[in-house]
């Protein structure tokens, strides 16, 4: 059984494939952070913005086997002389990502991709892997093609991943939607400052999220 909280077909908005046509496949639930409020200041990830809870999104739903999810995301795609690529996503995808979905997926021509905090590994095959460190919490993955780290975090400063080998490196300033400040002051103040590590320490690379600039999902 899988529980997806919603299907979408958009456009990556960050990272390296910014801009690309992807279908997202948000799965419901995480291990950091149980989606309600009144849990989230205790929270190793307290900042998320991300509705994973249930199966009331776009698309969403429980999906019995992995050939009855990989079909519906099949046809959630528009256009078939292009290969479909995905994001996995959530919550934590990989609470119930599995070989056997993988293996759908690539049956079916899938180039998979996902967005994971790091703490589970992956089942083999995923095309990219995209990995976002989170708060306290130990990641277990130390190889990936992007690590993309929500900056600043106290117990996550990019010199405690200075192990993780990746293809890219991104830099994400906090959007922290509990801010005491002003809320405009907050977020300029903390681009600043991502900008200014990133200057000063190249391997790293402005990450903004471009959807939430032009408000698409």
């Amino acid at each position: 059984m899988y529980t997806v909280k919603a299907l979408f077909f958009t456009l990556q908005g960050e990272g390296a494939h910014t801009g690309r046509p992807a279908l997202f496949c948000r799965f419901s639930g995480c291990n950091l952070w149980s989606g309600l409020e009144k849990h989230r200041t205790h929270a190793i990830c307290h900042f998320c913005d991300t509705d994973f809870r249930g199966v009331d999104g776009l698309g969403g739903g429980h999906f019995e086997t992995a050939d009855a999810l990989a079909d519906t995301l099949l046809n959630h795609w528009p256009d078939d002389t292009s290969p479909p690529f995905i994001v996995c996503t959530g919550g934590e995808p990989l609470l119930q990502l599995d070989q056997t979905l993988v293996d759908a997926m690539h049956q079916r021509g899938f180039e998979i991709a996902i967005e994971t905090n790091g703490t589970l590994l992956p089942p083999t095959g995923i095309d990219w892997i995209c990995v976002s460190p989170k708060g306290r919490a130990n990641v277990v993955i130390t190889q990936c093609d992007e690590l993309k780290l929500v900056y600043p975090q106290p117990d996550s400063m990019p010199e405690r991943f200075s192990h993780i080998q990746a293809k890219y490196y991104y830099l994400t300033p906090m959007a922290d939607p509990h801010a005491d400040d002003d809320i405009t002051l907050y977020r300029d103040s903390i681009t600043a400052d991502t900008i200014s590590y990133c200057l000063a320490h190249p391997r790293w690379r402005l990450n903004l999220q471009s959807h939430k600039i032009i408000n698409i999902a």
